[in-house]
């Protein structure tokens, strides 16, 4: 197994934050991966101080591996200030609790090999069945689906980021498989063996407004566009009361092995 992209991108995130000189949130993240991380291995976060602004911070992250460089991030804080505020609303859709957890519907086997390695022990993710009433109309040649996300568990007050680090990993779980919902499952709800291998280009986020990763949030994600062998995923996370918190783009790789 490789190492999982939004670990390592949430680590970058977290290293980058911790030089900077106050607490300035984060609003926006670019990565690129550049090869597959293996998880039996240390990663070292080399951070780059390239902006101090009155207003910005900026950082440069290079995750390296046994002398590799594996990942590439850049990162934007900014001071917060007042602005006019207006977002795009989302129609109402199920409440997450009414929903079941996601890794309980899993095959057993899978399951207990979470169990054993301690994958998924500290998530919560509940997918909207598309056949749901009030979901946005599908339009020809446009995939989506919704899942509500969050940590399992209660994370720290007054540490923000902590939280869009956690919410960086949660980003990557499904906004992949958006891209090939047309020929499989996402990994959550497959029956069958996977027929495409995918694997994540880039991934960037920009963060809208304060949110709880350990509350639910609702990650609407949709694909435009796939076509040599890429394929493009747009996500927005939204809270309970509404409110668009962080919005997600991704390019990943698909290919058919047949």
């Amino acid at each position: 197994m490789r190492a999982f992209g939004g670990h390592v991108a949430a680590q970058a995130l977290v290293a980058a934050g911790r030089t900077r000189e106050d607490e300035r949130p984060v609003h926006s993240l670019h990565g690129y991966f550049l090869l597959p991380g293996t998880p039996g291995h240390p990663i070292d976060y080399l951070v780059e101080r390239v902006r101090e602004g009155l207003s910005y911070t900026t950082r440069r992250v290079t995750a390296l591996q046994r002398g590799n460089e594996i990942f590439t991030l850049s990162v934007s804080f900014k001071h917060p200030e007042p602005a006019a505020d207006r977002q795009r609303r989302i129609p109402p859709l199920p409440h997450p609790e009414s929903l079941p957890n996601a890794v309980a519907l899993l095959p057993e086997e899978v399951r207990r090999g979470f169990a054993a390695s301690g994958g998924f022990r500290d998530l919560d993710l509940r997918f909207v069945p598309a056949d749901t009433p009030g979901l946005p109309p599908a339009v020809p040649g446009l995939l989506q689906q919704f899942v509500w996300m969050r940590t399992a568990s209660p994370l720290p007050d007054g540490d923000p980021l902590l939280h869009a680090g956690a919410l960086t990993y949660l980003s990557d779980l499904t906004l992949a498989s958006t891209v090939g919902l047309d020929v499989q499952s996402n990994f959550f709800q497959r029956t069958e063996p996977p027929r495409l291998l995918m694997a994540s280009l880039d991934h960037a986020m920009w963060f809208h407004r304060p949110f709880r990763a350990d509350e639910w949030l609702l990650f609407a994600q949709r694909s435009p566009s796939s076509s040599d062998g890429r394929g493009l995923a747009l996500g927005e996370f939204y809270d309970l009361d509404g409110r668009l918190v962080a919005s997600a783009v991704q390019e990943a790789l698909v290919r058919d092995p047949s």
